[in-house]
């Protein structure tokens, strides 16, 4: 293990660790420093890392190991959902594993990750939040939708493969600083 994928590792478990205490902000702590590894790669030159896709993939079983901790202290049909999400994601894991095909990622999308983020913020924005099938089908249907898209912006048409993570916010805040130069 190169000195950057070290690094690298410690700032994504350490992320994974808000979780604990802040279910909702901890998540989407957990999930911006999961992105986090793109900006370090750009910006250290200690080694590089050898297998981005699997590395990433193995990291991210940290937060989600973290998030199903969390998740099991729930109750009813979020910790259902929430349990048999992250199975299906694991499932998709190891056949990435196997395959090291980055369609499969796109075949078996992170659900449970929004799924998660979903939950956690209930006691924020609906504490009355009521899990019924109807209910939890119209969740999953958007959430679902959400994390193809993005699934298929990563893995399946490499939207993001030609830029740097600096080149793309660069890109990004160029596009929206547009209209005002």
């Amino acid at each position: 293990m190169s000195l950057e994928e070290l690094i690298i590792a410690v700032v994504r478990v350490l992320g994974s660790l808000l979780v604990f205490k802040w279910a909702f902000v901890g998540g989407w702590a957990a999930v911006l420093i999961d992105l986090s590894d793109l900006f370090l790669r750009n910006l250290l030159d200690l080694g590089g890392v050898s297998n981005y896709q699997a590395f990433d993939k193995w990291l991210d079983q940290v937060y989600m190991v973290a998030f199903l901790l969390v998740a099991l202290r729930w109750k009813g049909p979020a910790r259902s959902v929430a349990v048999g999400l992250f199975a299906f994601r694991l499932v998709g894991f190891v056949i990435f594993e196997f395959t090291e095909e980055r369609y499969v990622l796109l075949a078996v999308p992170n659900v449970f990750e929004v799924w998660f983020l979903f939950v956690a913020s209930l006691p924020h924005w609906r504490p009355d939040f009521e899990f019924s099938k109807r209910n939890i089908i119209l969740a999953l249907i958007p959430l679902t939708a959400l994390k193809v898209f993005q699934e298929y912006a990563l893995h399946g048409g490499k939207w993001l493969d030609s830029f740097t993570a600096i080149e793309a916010v660069e890109a990004i805040a160029d596009w929206f600083a547009g209209p005002f130069t």
